[in-house]
């Protein structure tokens, strides 16, 4: 007979995951100085002005539901931003963590990405 100690390997799962997610990945653009994890209001603002929407783009690539655990769920939204990394058609989304975001706020030149709605 085989012993199986589940809720060791369950305890090894949950951590695998938390390292997955602990950089607290975020999107924005190219464009955007501010940063999203600091200066959130002013990021956001930033981002809709500029007709971006990344967090209604993010929240329509995301695989979410309301039986997912909270890593579960930090999972899915790694993974989506991934996606979008990967397809990014317009080249202006980057991914940034706390330890990779750069402060572009006192930059005076930007890329100058244009979004036309039809």
């Amino acid at each position: 007979m085989i012993a199986m100690n589940t809720d060791n390997d369950s305890t090894n799962r949950t951590k695998e995951l938390k390292e997955i997610v602990d950089d607290d990945l975020l999107l924005t653009t190219l464009d955007n100085p501010f940063n999203p994890f600091v200066q959130w209001d002013q990021w956001f603002a930033f981002d809709t002005r500029k007709g971006y929407d990344t967090c209604a783009y993010l929240a329509r690539i995301v695989i979410s539901s309301h039986e997912l655990t909270e890593i579960e769920e930090a999972l899915a939204i790694n993974q989506a931003i991934q996606e979008i990394l990967e397809l990014n058609s317009l080249g202006i989304y980057i991914g940034v963590t706390r330890k990779t975001f750069i402060d572009r706020s006192k930059t005076t030149s930007f890329p100058t990405v244009e979004i036309r709605r039809e």
